[in-house]
């Protein structure tokens, strides 16, 4: 982790704030804790200037700044469970969820359990290869076609079939949710693709968005954060929580999808 990452607080604003740079990440920590008696659902999305959700790669991790991976080991640390795609997992190259060697000491404070758990969310119920075998295989969220695939891949108490109620084949987010929740897993932080944040979005199931801005512009055709088959009608309203800006420009918002008490919605 960079030691010279500089992280301005802007919203709340709190005159002449510095977040410390690493190991001083107990500020950010506590920005983004939330009580673990709460089950919560946090989106986590990186987009260009333009709202370009991939660079000219394919990958979201092209998009990354210092600032970014900074705060995304943190909300990765203080997960129970990372929601993601299986053609993001392949795009991505996901494998194990190490924690940060500097955060290991924050997590076990928060009383959460030391490895992070994977859930891969596929209708035909694929596992990437890379993921295959091994002794901590993911979660397979899948649907019904997909049930006796994600069973041969990782065992069926690995795979999480929650057949949805107009299409059987895909999967019930916010079943998946609820299932994940009663194996004790309450804090999934979901890292998309696209077309995951659309889904999950239009399940109402997604309390908190972290919305990274990269100092960066594409154009082309990239997808952006959320797109899915159809809009959101009527549109989700969103409150601002905090903005935290990095002396490269990043910013990096974090969003409320519910109303705040105190907000009059």
């Amino acid at each position: 982790m960079p030691a010279d990452v500089e992280l301005d607080l802007l919203v709340p604003a709190r005159d002449d704030r510095r977040l410390a740079a690493p190991p001083g990440d107990g500020d950010l920590v506590r920005l983004f804790a939330r009580e673990r008696a709460d089950a919560r659902v946090r989106a986590n999305m990186v987009a260009s200037i333009d709202g370009a959700a991939s660079g000219t790669d394919g990958r979201s991790g092209s998009l990354g700044t210092p600032a970014d991976r900074r705060v995304f080991a943190v909300l990765r640390a203080l997960a129970d469970v990372v929601l993601v795609g299986a053609g993001t997992v392949r795009a991505e190259g996901y494998r194990e969820l190490p924690v940060a060697a500097h955060l290991r000491a924050a997590r076990e404070a928060a009383g959460l359990a030391p490895r992070i758990e994977l859930a891969v969310v596929t209708r035909r119920g694929d596992v990437p290869r890379g993921l295959r075998g091994g002794p901590h295989p993911p979660f397979v969220v899948t649907g019904a076609g997909g049930a006796e695939r994600a069973r041969a891949a990782v065992g069926a108490d690995r795979a999480l079939v929650v057949p949805g109620a107009r299409d059987p084949d895909s999967p019930d987010l916010r079943a998946a949710v609820h299932v994940l929740g009663a194996r004790g897993l309450r804090h999934v932080l979901a890292e998309g693709g696209p077309r995951l944040l659309a889904d999950l979005l239009a399940a109402d199931v997604v309390d908190e968005l972290c919305l990274t801005t990269s100092p960066l512009l594409l154009a082309g055709d990239a997808p952006r954060p959320a797109m899915g088959a159809s809009a959101l009608d009527p549109a989700r309203r969103a409150w601002l929580r905090h903005l935290l800006h990095a002396s490269d420009g990043t910013l990096l918002a974090c969003w409320d999808l519910r109303a705040p008490v105190g907000s009059g919605t």
